[in-house]
This record gives structure tokens, C-alpha cells and sequence, in this order.
């Protein structure tokens, strides 16, 4: 990271005497019962994994032990006490099994691994977030189990977390060959480049407020993520689905076992699905029903959620299966054990998922903006008494803030809204109405000292967005920051909260976001040819005026001889734009290649000049036009978030 100044810049301070008092309420406030959630994450227990720690070519990709300190102690003042608890309830880590046949592989990355014996092999449901992660529970499952192949695997949804690990437990030679299923929700494969790829950028970089991965684990910064301990650090893969699921009440049989499922699409994510296994009593409810209240809207960056549809899949869900489910399972945290058991946590995920939804609205409906609703509503105390509805990820905060994005937009319909001025001018425009830096310090150190946090981070960010160079007040908004992120339930809120206050003090981070090489093998041509789209300079590529309506376009012919398809890539009126099965009579460029070639391109394994040296691409035409293409293509580099 870039140092903003040559001083060493302070360490994380202690917790305020406000911020110590806040945190000591909440601990009585706490009402659920301790025990039951801590038997059920530990139930069946048989083995963990030899020093669990995964490692890659010298590299820590995951070690259980960064948070040891969780263990059997009670809450610091610098943690809330209810985080604190999940982050324990996390730290259990280890192969569980769940009931015959079925067992979980639980805390070596933020999510689960499900392990179902088939006939002939394993079935898998998710595999992880990164190889390594995957490769080493693959391992310890077949230590432990006895070494079976995986004949299939079940991506439950579009998110990295829950596909990233693919090629830690298969290979795309056996999934090409049709040796192993790999079975997901229709859409799966749209969703997750929208996600990871078109977004992917933007998205990666917010990742880091949101996840914290570079916040050193201890009670004043790295606690836990409440949906999962953290994330791995380690490069992300993806295989294609060899078969979607697109109609509730699908059944399939996956090496033995019969599968019936459930789509739920726009609910935890735009592609999902739910699905039980009929013949062992087992619900999987994929990451729509997990211990704790999720995200309508992640902090991260993504679309925004459907509250309403998500509580009506539970319903049915419920309908469906609830009767003929002894065991409920997810894609993060533990199970849920007995039929009872498991209607009562699902009544309860589906009813807070409603009260969400119906609640944002009734306020919307009366003229409240986002901002006020958030202010007005709290947790109601039939949901206060159970552990899993709380805001360990999510929050009550932004998601009905989301629920209104959702239906009303950005735009609160106040015009003196409709075009504010960006951060830098406007920042620079309060500061001197505020008759300037020095005076705008003392009114916040004065704000600072009476715990008016939040109005602190507010007031000073328009000083670091005047003068990001003032470190007077880069040091004064992180310590407000940071008491921010103390007081706080939410893991997402408390990473983004000591990210912000991290880089106030260290810098903001510089150099190449990435380009997703691991996804763009993976993805269909005409996904490439999107992500393309959105990396495009028009002003670059000079042959054509951005700025003529109606001129000349030049157009790139495609032959793709592993994928037997035709394409033509036009560029004109500073937009890309492509037809499929055909080629452009008028093309300046004919290029004939496969889709390994150009992912590689565009993934910078090779450039553009020596892939057509070595004949990875045959080019017939104008060359020129296709390096001028490649050349405008942005390189996306990482930004800042609390700075200019």
C-alpha cells in the first residue's frame, strides 16, 4: 500500500469508554441460549484436518490458527459480543457428519463442503472458494471415509465461493469427457460472469471492505465475516455446468441418489436453487437460509435481492419438504436437526425475510427515504430471542434501505438529489463553508470526544475528499471509523468500518485489479465478447469518430474451431457490439482460433502479437485493426474507496 506520510502511522486504539459501555449492554442484552447453537455446530465430529492449514507452492492459503484467540474467551470491548460469538461458533472446524451418507466439511474457507456417498462415488454440493481449500477437505474427506472418485457435483449458486474451488477436485479433461456431472441452476453460468467478470473489477476491490482479507485476525481488526470465519487467499476457478435445473419439482438421480429440486432465482442470488434428497430425509436450503440475517444487497456490490420472492421460496419450501426433512443443511454454517427443529428455523428465516420486505415499504408508501427507514426500524422482539435472524452479515440497516432500491431506486425524489456534485467538489465546497480545515477539525474533535462517531466519519470525509494529503484528518476519521467498527454486529460492517480506517492510515492500495483469467476459460463466447464491451476506450481505438452517429463500423470475423461457431465483432459509435452464426462480409480481419486463445489473451497469459506468431490465431486481413482493438482495451487498476 501506499504510505500517505513517512511517520509511522498508529496502530488500532483501544476501544472508547462509549464504545467499551455499548458493547457491555449487548452482552446482557443477549438473550438466546449458547449451548444449542455450539452442540449443533459441533455434532458429529470426526476428524479435523492435520494442523488445519492449507498451503500452495509456500503460500498460506488458509489457517485455522489466525483465529485461535476466539477460543473460550469472552468478548473484548473492541468486538461486539455477538459477533464475537458467531466468530467462535465459526472456528469449529472439521469433517461432521450430518446423517448416513451425508457429512460436511466445515471451517477451512467461508464455506461448506457437502459430502453425499453415491453408488460409485462422491457427490459433491459446492466446492468451496479456491483449489487448495477444495483439494485439501476433498483430501481429508477421502483419509478419513475411504478414497472414492467424484462422479458429480452440484453448484447450488452463482456466487465464487460455491464454484471458485471446482478444479481442486475434478479437472476439465474428466468433466469434458462426461466422467463427472456438473450440475447447476439455470442461468448459472450468465450470473456468475455478470458477477465476477462485468463487475468483477469494481467488485473485487469492494470485496476487500467487505471480507477484511487483509486485516490482521485479533480482537481489534479480523474477527470473523458471520457468514464464515474468511475468506481464502488463493486464485478462483470455474468449469461450466454440464446440465441446469430451470423447473421447480426437476428430479434427478446423481449416481444413486435421487435429487428433487427447487429454482429459486433473484432470492440469495440471481441464479439458485434449493433441493432435497427424498431417500435420506435431507433439506438443502443452499445459502437462502443460513445462521444469521443475510444480505438484500451486499456491501460488496451486486443486484439487488428480491426480500419478497426470498421469503415466498422458503414458504415453499416448507410446504414442500418440511414435513419429510430431519435434517436441514446449508452452504454456510451447521445443520439443523429434527423436523421440528427444522420447520421452527425455517418459519423463522422465512417470516424475517417478510417483515423486511413488508415493513421498508409500509414507510416507503408514507414518504420515508431510505436514510429514515433505516433509522426507524428495529429487529422486533419475536425475532430477538434466536441467534441465526440476527445481522451478523446482513443488517436491518441496509437491507431495507435495499428493499427500497429495489423498487424505488437511487433516487429519493428529492431534486436537491437528483444531481449531486461529485465527492472531491463537493467535499472541497463544505470544507470552506465550514470555514475551512482547521476549523472543521476542531468542530469533529469536539464531536469525537462526546462518541458522535458516525458524525465524525461523515463530516471529516469531506476534509479527506478536499485534501487526502491532511493527515490530521485521515488520522481523525479512522478513529472514528474504528469505533464504528467495534460497536458494530455485523462482520461486513465492522471489516468495512477498519478497512476504511487501515488505508486512511497505511494508504490506498495500487497496481493491476486482475482480469478473472481462472472464469474466462469458462466462459461462452459471447460473454467474452461482453467483457470485452466493458473494457473498451472507444477514444483509443481511432479508426472509427465516437463522436459521428451512423459512421463507418469495422468489423472482426471469429471462426472458432473447438466450439464449430461463427461470430462477427463489430466496433463503431464507441460501442462493440456482436452477431452470432455468421461472419461479416465487409470484415477487415478474419481470425480463426479457439477459445483457449483468445481467454488468454484477454487474461494477459499471452499478447495479441504472440499468439498469432505461434498460430494460435490465424489471422487473414488487417491485423492492424485487431491490435488497435486490443490496445483499447482498459487495464482496470485498483481505486480508492475512502479517499479520492
Amino acid at each position: 500500500m501506499n504510505s500517505t506520510d513517512s511517520a509511522s502511522p498508529p496502530a488500532p486504539r483501544d476501544a472508547s469508554s462509549q464504545t467499551a459501555s455499548l458493547n457491555q449492554a449487548a452482552t446482557v442484552a443477549l438473550s438466546f441460549d449458547d449451548a444449542s447453537d455450539f452442540a449443533m455446530a459441533s455434532r458429529g465430529l470426526i476428524a479435523t484436518m492435520p494442523g488445519a492449514k492449507v498451503e500452495v507452492n509456500g503460500h498460506t492459503a488458509w489457517d485455522c490458527a489466525n483465529h485461535d484467540f476466539l477460543r473460550d474467551t469472552p468478548a473484548p470491548d473492541t468486538a461486539h459480543p455477538g459477533l464475537w460469538r458467531q466468530g467462535q461458533l465459526n472456528a469449529i472446524h472439521g469433517i461432521f457428519k450430518v446423517t448416513d451418507k451425508v457429512w460436511q466439511v466445515r471451517g477451512y474457507d467461508i464455506s461448506n463442503m457437502t459430502v453425499i456417498e453415491g453408488d460409485t462415488g462422491w457427490v459433491l454440493v459446492d466446492v468451496l472458494t479456491t483449489a487448495p481449500t477444495a483439494a485439501a477437505c476433498l483430501k481429508l474427506v477421502n483419509d478419513t471415509l475411504g478414497e472414492r472418485p467424484v462422479q458429480a457435483v452440484i453448484y447450488t449458486h452463482s456466487h465464487a465461493d460455491h464454484y471458485g474451488g471446482i478444479l481442486g477436485v475434478t479437472s476439465a479433461a474428466d468433466v469434458e469427457a462426461r466422467n463427472v456431472r456438473i450440475i447447476a441452476p439455470e442461468g448459472f453460468l450468465r450470473e456468475a460472469v455478470n458477477e465476477s467478470v462485468i463487475a468483477g473489477g469494481a467488485m473485487a476491490r469492494r470485496a476487500w471492505y467487505q471480507f477484511g482479507p487483509f486485516l490482521p485476525p485479533g480482537p481489534r481488526e479480523h474477527v470473523d465475516n458471520g457468514l464464515g470465519k474468511a475468506i481464502p487467499i488463493a486464485a478462483s476457478g470455474l468449469l461450466a455446468p454440464t446440465e441446469e435445473v430451470a423447473t421447480t419439482g426437476t428430479e434427478l438421480v446423481v449416481d444413486g441418489i435421487r435429487v428433487v429440486f427447487q429454482s429459486t432465482p433473484n432470492a440469495e442470488a440471481p441464479a439458485e436453487m434449493n433441493f432435497h434428497f427424498p431417500d435420506l430425509r435431507v433439506l438443502c436450503m443452499a445459502e437462502n437460509c443460513t445462521h444469521n440475517m443475510h444480505n438484500l444487497y451486499p456491501i460488496r456490490g451486486a443486484q439487488t435481492r428480491d426480500s419478497l420472492a426470498w421469503s415466498k421460496y422458503i414458504g415453499e419450501a416448507m410446504e414442500m419438504w418440511a414435513d419429510d426433512s430431519d435434517f436441514m443443511i446449508s452452504t454456510h454454517h451447521w445443520p439443523r436437526f429434527g423436523k421440528e427443529d427444522v420447520r421452527e428455523f425455517l418459519t423463522l428465516q422465512r417470516d424475517m425475510y417478510r417483515w423486511l420486505h413488508d415493513q421498508a415499504m409500509r414507510l416507503a408508501n408514507q414518504g420515508y427515504v431510505p436514510t429514515e427507514i433505516a433509522a426507524e426500524l428495529r429487529l422486533p422482539g419475536c425475532f430477538g430471542g434466536e441467534s441465526h435472524v440476527h445481522g451478523y452479515y446482513g443488517t436491518v440497516s441496509h437491507n431495507v434501505r435495499s428493499v427500497y432500491n429495489k423498487y424505488l431506486g437511487w433516487y429519493d425524489g428529492n431534486p436537491a438529489h437528483l444531481d449531486p456534485l461529485p465527492p472531491v467538489e463537493a467535499g472541497t465546497r463544505y470544507v470552506e463553508f465550514m470555514g475551512g480545515a482547521d476549523a472543521l477539525l476542531s468542530k469533529a474533535r469536539e464531536s469525537f470526544e462526546v462518541a458522535d462517531y458516525r458524525w465524525v466519519a461523515e463530516v471529516v470525509n469531506h476534509l479527506v475528499f478536499a485534501d487526502p494529503t491532511n493527515i490530521e484528518a485521515r488520522h481523525l476519521q479512522a478513529d472514528a471509523l474504528e469505533q464504528l467498527g467495534y460497536q458494530t454486529e455485523s462482520g461486513t460492517w465492522r471489516n468495512a468500518y477498519l478497512m476504511g480506517a487501515r488505508e486512511l492510515r497505511h494508504g490506498s492500495p495500487s497496481g493491476p485489479a486482475g482480469r478473472g483469467r481462472q472464469l474466462a476459460h469458462a466462459m461462452q463466447v459471447d460473454q467474452l465478447f461482453d467483457s470485452m464491451a466493458v473494457r473498451f476506450e472507444p477514444e483509443v481505438f481511432d479508426s472509427v469518430s465516437a463522436n459521428t452517429p451512423n459512421s463507418g463500423h469495422v468489423y472482426i470475423n471469429w471462426t472458432f474451431t473447438d466450439l464449430d461457431e461463427q461470430h462477427a465483432l463489430g466496433i463503431g459509435n464507441a460501442t462493440l457490439h456482436h452477431v452470432i452464426d455468421r461472419h461479416a462480409d465487409e470484415a477487415a480481419v478474419t481470425l480463426t482460433l479457439t477459445r483457449t486463445a483468445i481467454a488468454n489473451v484477454l487474461g494477459g497469459i499471452e499478447t495479441i502479437d504472440a499468439a498469432i506468431d505461434s498460430g494460435a490465431i490465424q489471422a487473414n486481413g488487417d491485423t492492424e485493426v485487431l491490435r488497435r482493438l486490443m490496445g483499447a482495451l482498459t487495464e482496470f487498476q485498483l481505486f480508492a474507496l475512502i479517499e479520492p
